[in-house]
């Protein structure tokens, strides 16, 4: 078989929580290595669902919690009707779960970065390894997932037009967006991006390509998902579409703003927008990158990929099927069943909310591979039943609204702007929630830079700051050593036990979930939205 496949529903136990000692397969100084589990196919951690993140110490105050668990006050009216803001900092886990399995955390890599010169690691980050992969997808004829190939990707310059459409005609299209807060910050590790194909019938009006048919349904969609009423579009002619798109009762030569319509356009025009949830058969493609770094310190995008990210919304399901399956999920829990993953082979996995996800990740030879199923099964956490997400995703919710906001991502060009809930920088907010410049707070440069040697944020400062990169890029000495410290991770190959790039071992994070610790105080527990004010 090409693929382990996990029954649904079946768990081998991790070594932190299986009294079955029998079943671990130990390496020459006696631990159990990640490789050992996959090759004997067992399971390390059956609640690889829980992110690491989830086990930081908040000492009751401080609250990384409140970005992925939310409840608002229009829960009824949206598709996620998950609301779970309770779960912000109480550590509501299953027995199993109460065992932090992620225990990468708490290994310190300063030796074995030491052994890795700065030289070295700039070579390794600017290797191409996302083309070879698309290579040897193309050349295997029994391959039966995806290819989500895009020319040149592994050089995004070469890759887009300045609107963000892919020039080798694949349909693909970037979009600069903020990135999530703050383990999406390049300061913790990785840069990133992200691009969204709407199906074919969306691109073309009688059966032709059209590319301004095209760029107006994902504006559509872009005002679907944020619940705007107008947005700004890039030079069109209503004339040419044949379509009122602003509302003024007229056809226009040239119109740079449309109004919301009841229906998507051009071969489509018999689907309707649905509030907060894509139509099927969209598809998002996200790279996860190490940190590039050039002579005089500028961070940017590197070459070298640490995964490559896929999903697809197999099926349209209303608001009303999709709570029903929330309702599932919330059962299974109530009967503290373990989370359970529909593995698709080379397909991926399917998260139960109608979207397919698949991953690739470097092997020891870095080389992108197929992630194996308990490291696919990660991919749950986020992209599953958690209370802030819009239709089980987050980074398009989060685009730079509008015209503006096509095109490859540019942290340069994005201002700390607020969320649409609050008044101050969504980034100088989360700072001063936390206490800290990551989930952690162990990101020494963040807290050198941008808090007082009282450990209270300089909010002044932090707002003055022209855009997110002077925010949350490293410095070039941080960046090398993040690219090592995860290098570490690719030459173990551990990554069920952790893919964060922690240079020594955490404090600020539990081994184990007891009664002794703390919920957050009600003061310390917030409403937010992920979406953006942009104004």
């Amino acid at each position: 078989m090409r693929h382990l496949l996990f029954l649904f529903g079946f768990f081998t136990l991790a070594a932190c929580s299986s009294s079955d000692d029998s079943r671990k397969v130990s390496n020459s100084e006696g631990e159990v290595s990640a490789a050992s589990y996959i090759a004997a196919e067992q399971m390390y951690n059956p609640e690889s669902v829980i992110p690491p993140q989830c086990y930081t110490k908040t000492n009751g105050t401080n609250n990384p919690c409140y970005v992925c668990h939310q409840s608002y006050p229009d829960q009824k009216e949206r598709p996620n009707v998950m609301g779970d803001g309770d779960l912000q900092g109480n550590y509501e886990f299953s027995d199993v779960g109460s065992a932090n399995s992620w225990k990468n955390l708490f290994v310190d890599r300063t030796n074995a970065i030491a052994e890795i010169s700065d030289d070295e690691i700039m070579q390794w980050s600017e290797q191409d390894n996302y083309t070879p992969l698309i290579e040897k997808l193309n050349n295997d004829s029994s391959w039966a997932g995806e290819k989500s190939a895009l020319t040149n990707l592994s050089d995004p310059s070469l890759a887009f037009e300045k609107n963000g459409l892919a020039k080798d005609g694949s349909h693909w299209i970037a979009y600069n967006y903020k990135p999530f807060p703050s383990t999406f910050w390049p300061t913790n590790g990785s840069t990133g991006d992200a691009m969204i194909r709407l199906p074919k019938i969306f691109r073309e009006q009688s059966s032709a390509y059209r590319q301004d048919i095209y760029l107006i349904n994902l504006s559509l969609l872009e005002m679907a998902i944020k619940d705007l009423d107008r947005i700004s579009v890039l030079p069109t002619s209503e004339i040419s579409i044949g379509q009122d798109l602003n509302n003024d009762q007229l056809l226009s030569d040239e119109i740079t703003e449309i109004s919301r319509q009841k229906n998507y356009i051009g071969d489509a025009s018999h689907i309707e927008l649905a509030h907060m949830l894509y139509p099927a058969g969209v598809e998002f493609l996200h790279t996860v990158r190490y940190l590039g770094v050039d002579e005089q310190g500028d961070i940017f995008n590197a070459r070298r990929m640490k995964e490559v990210r896929y999903m697809k919304k197999s099926a349209f399901r209303t608001k009303e099927a999709l709570a029903s399956a929330y309702y599932l999920e919330a059962k299974e829990k109530e009967e503290e069943r373990l989370p359970q993953t529909v593995q698709l082979g080379d397909r991926g996995i399917d998260n139960g909310f109608s979207w397919v996800l698949n991953g690739y990740i470097e092997d020891q030879s870095g080389a992108l591979r197929q992630q194996h199923p308990e490291e696919l099964s990660f991919c749950n956490g986020c992209h599953k039943t958690i209370g802030s997400t819009i239709d089980q995703t987050f980074s398009f919710a989060r685009k730079v609204q509008g015209s503006s906001g096509w095109g490859y991502i540019d942290l340069n060009k994005i201002k700390d702007v607020p969320s649409i809930t609050e008044k101050e920088g969504e980034y100088l907010t989360y700072m001063q929630r936390v206490g800290g410049g990551d989930e952690f707070r162990q990101n020494k440069e963040m807290l050198e830079r941008w808090f007082n040697e009282n450990g209270q944020l300089d909010s002044e400062k932090v707002a003055t700051q022209e855009s997110i990169y002077q925010l949350i890029m490293p410095s070039k000495q941080r960046a090398l050593t993040l690219n090592k410290a995860y290098k570490t991770i690719v030459n173990e190959q551990s990554f069920i036990f952790g893919r964060d790039a922690t240079l020594v071992a955490a404090k600020n994070v539990l081994q184990r979930v007891d009664q002794q610790q703390l919920p957050l105080q009600p003061e310390h527990r917030y409403n937010w939205d992920m979406r953006l004010n942009w104004q």
